[in-house]
């Protein structure tokens, strides 16, 4: 990189610490269930300003910390000539926190709200829709991550950045096959007990049972729930040693033999331990959560035409393996598969999970099931003497 800053940073560094990108979304129902309430006293919003083809030369960019490369921010500054300001958060609820009482005056332009959430941004108008025929590179996406739940048609956002949840078991311990969520669940109770961990996050603890049950992991039936409840609070969490987001620290610690994990942090784990052949991560039947960060642009954006650029060179199949060597996961764009075999990256399987896997997954929603999702939590953070 050159001598030049390619950004201004105006965050803390201990507030962009990368191994905390999952981990600060563990929890994402705790935080903020009300959130929004300040939305409802006053909804109008800022105009935002229309594209006329005309790059502005600054561009505000409000993202999680440290989840771009530097030296594609830097590229991106050099091409096109554009002040490029970031600015970090620590949660989806500091984001809409921060949208929602600017009404539209916040002055970032692009932000990255996750998937879950996105009802959320937009039914208050936190968001503005794309154009994407400004973002022509949007058809180098690949169809598993375009055209999703949470936004049909990618109305306002495209996938920056997704993985998906399973579990890591240290073989050396558990010397049986395991596949299942079922699996996850015997363990637990057997050769993993007292050192299993959960995920600090109601939706992913109760899509174990649920997806056991053969049940939607985001129904909102109350009966279902409850069913997915007695499990957890009786076969789960008495055996259930501590609740958080980053299974690579807990490999590290070396306290954990069973651990509920993002693929993502379960290879960071693999690549750190002293042991990595001692560990084995599951893609789970049936199903499990499909997660995903997106690119959007903020209602009232000063500089629309630069935030499309933006959008449209970070999806660019040229920058996907830049982008991916340094956050960690993949982003969308067809072809990285084959870019990083060839890259020879390590633990590839954990990166790309196979076409049957990402065929069962379910992406999480943000509905009205998730207060109840909540309880469950707090009722097994405290059968398991971890409240």
């Amino acid at each position: 990189m050159s001598e030049r800053s390619p950004i201004s940073v105006l965050a803390p560094h201990s507030k962009v610490e990368r191994i905390t990108r999952r981990a600060a979304l563990a929890g994402f129902g705790v935080l903020g269930l009300g959130a929004l309430t300040a939305c409802g006293r006053n909804t109008s919003m800022a105009a935002s300003p229309a594209t006329d083809g005309e790059l502005e030369s600054k561009l505000n960019l409000y993202t999680w910390g440290d989840y771009d490369s530097p030296d594609l921010l830097e590229k991106f500054r050099d091409d096109f000539d554009v002040l490029l300001q970031v600015d970090s958060y620590g949660s989806n609820e500091e984001l809409i926190a921060k949208l929602s009482s600017s009404r539209g005056t916040s002055g970032y332009d692009v932000v990255v709200p996750t998937g879950s959430q996105i009802d959320r941004f937009a039914s208050h108008d936190l968001l503005q829709p794309l154009d994407l025929s400004l973002i022509p590179n949007f058809s180098h996406m690949d169809p598993n991550f375009i055209d999703q739940e949470f936004d049909p048609g990618n109305e306002y956002t495209i996938c920056k950045a997704w993985g998906t949840t399973g579990f890591a078991y240290r073989t050396d311990v558990i010397s049986r096959t395991m596949t299942s969520w079922q699996d996850f669940i015997d363990a637990a109770q057997g050769e993993a007990s007292g050192r299993t961990s959960l995920l600090s996050d109601p939706w992913e603890v109760t899509a174990i049972t649920l997806a056991t049950l053969g049940h939607s992991l985001n129904t909102t039936d109350e009966k279902e729930l409850a069913e997915a409840k007695k499990i957890i609070l009786d076969e789960i969490a008495p055996n259930v040693r501590a609740y958080f987001g980053s299974a690579s620290t807990g490999m590290i610690q070396g306290s954990f033999d069973l651990m509920q994990s993002y693929n993502g942090d379960a290879r960071q784990g693999f690549n750190e331990v002293d042991n990595p052949e001692d560990w084995e991560y599951v893609f789970p039947t049936p199903s499990a959560n499909l997660w995903m960060d997106c690119w959007a642009i903020a209602t009232g954006a000063p500089h629309p035409d630069a935030a499309h650029e933006f959008i449209n060179f970070m999806i660019s199949p040229e920058n996907t393996m830049t982008q991916i060597e340094y956050i960690g996961y993949p982003i969308g764009v067809k072809g990285t598969e084959e870019k990083a075999k060839e890259a020879e990256l390590d633990y590839l399987n954990l990166i790309f999970p196979d076409q049957e896997v990402l065929d069962r997954l379910e992406a999480s929603i943000f509905n009205e099931g998730m207060a109840a999702r909540v309880d469950i939590l707090t009722e097994a953070k405290r059968r398991s003497g971890a409240a």
